[in-house]
């Protein structure tokens, strides 16, 4: 009993796939901005030339307005046309990173859509368990990492910052496009480097998101056993629907031995219910069969209507063990068959 209440075995594909319903699925943060901040530099140097030219206008467009007299019109002209060239020179950017970091996440776990995520949850605003899960060793471990991975990132790009403005006295005797083209090679330089010690955090931090889901998921061999048993239907469901089922054929059965030509016995163990129709069918069918006891039964119906009895074991086994019911006997049955038929029809005179 302790080993089943264990959780030691693997999740199931189910498990799986419950979980992924409820919106529960292995994302790494750290990847998604691994790939979000290598599209942003790639669509920085993609973008450099046009980003640059709008801002080159927005400074001409400063420099225009010296010893013009100001006003609240005038400061209203500025901050529009300030605020159209600064949304030109972000919005491409902008979309480039939110697309990528929606295929950041699909590239995770897939396209995912679910509204259970969102749906209010008043269980998460209890005040002692928030309290709880904020003072929990996951939260302090996760704000270790975290303060970690922030000190190593910046600091290492600090260094580099830092280098960089040590030629700043000899950057300002640039031209404003020598300054620009400068200013983008360090900021790729910067960017990259971060962007390297961001993966190496990223694949770090998937592993571990992928074995934390993973042995979050895992279940107990009961949990399995239960699992398997809602899959395929209770057992003892199944058998009792089996039971009904079998009970609602043989009062069918037994229904239709009244209308039968004849019955073959064997003479205690097989009764077979034989019915001819030459309306209806080109040979005669099994109306009903059984062993023993349902014999007996399909022997006392024949009797209390007036249904032949034949005794003829031979055929009688070959019949039950032949022919379904409400199936048509096989050719090579025919000529035994036909001759019962022909006794029984001569007793009634048919």
């Amino acid at each position: 009993m302790a080993d089943d209440a264990e959780k030691t075995e693997e999740p199931t594909s189910k498990k799986i796939e419950d979980a992924r319903k409820e919106g529960n699925v292995p994302k790494s943060q750290d990847a998604s901005g691994v790939m979000t901040l290598f599209v942003a530099i790639l669509a920085f140097l993609m973008l450099f030339p046009y980003m640059s030219s709008h801002l080159l206008l927005l400074f001409k467009y400063y420099f225009s307005l010296i010893g013009m007299t100001i006003d609240r019109e005038f400061m209203v002209d500025i901050a529009i046309v300030t605020m159209k060239e600064f949304f030109l020179i972000v919005m491409p950017l902008s979309i480039a990173v939110a697309v990528a970091g929606i295929v950041a996440a699909i590239a995770q776990f897939g396209f995912l859509f679910t509204s259970k995520a969102i749906m209010p949850d008043f269980k998460k605003i209890d005040p002692i368990k928030g309290m709880k899960n904020l003072f929990s060793m996951k939260k302090l471990i996760d704000g270790i990492k975290i303060t970690f991975k922030s000190f190593t990132t910046l600091g290492v790009g600090f260094v580099f910052f830092f280098l960089f403005i040590m030629e700043l006295p000899t950057v300002a005797l640039f031209g404003f496009n020598d300054q620009m083209i400068w200013l983008r090679d360090k900021m790729i330089v910067i960017a990259f480097v971060m962007l390297l010690i961001i993966f190496i955090f990223a694949v770090i931090d998937i592993i571990i998101v992928r074995k934390q889901y993973f042995d979050g998921l895992k279940m107990s061999k009961q949990e399995i056993k239960d699992e398997m048993k809602n899959m395929d239907g209770d057992p003892m469901i199944k058998a009792k629907i089996r039971q009904i089922q079998m009970q609602a054929s043989r009062k069918r059965m037994m229904a239709a031995v009244p209308t039968a030509d004849v019955v073959i016995t064997n003479p205690t163990h097989y009764a077979v219910a034989i019915k001819y129709d030459e309306q209806k069918s080109h040979a005669p069918i099994v109306v009903a069969k059984g062993m023993d006891n349902i014999a007996q039964q399909i022997k006392k119906i024949a009797r209390e209507n007036g249904v032949h009895i034949v005794q003829n074991p031979p055929l009688a086994r070959s019949l039950y063990a032949q022919v379904d019911l409400d199936k048509s006997i096989p050719n090579e049955l025919f000529g035994a068959v036909a001759e019962v038929l022909a006794y029984v029809y001569k007793m009634n005179k048919k």
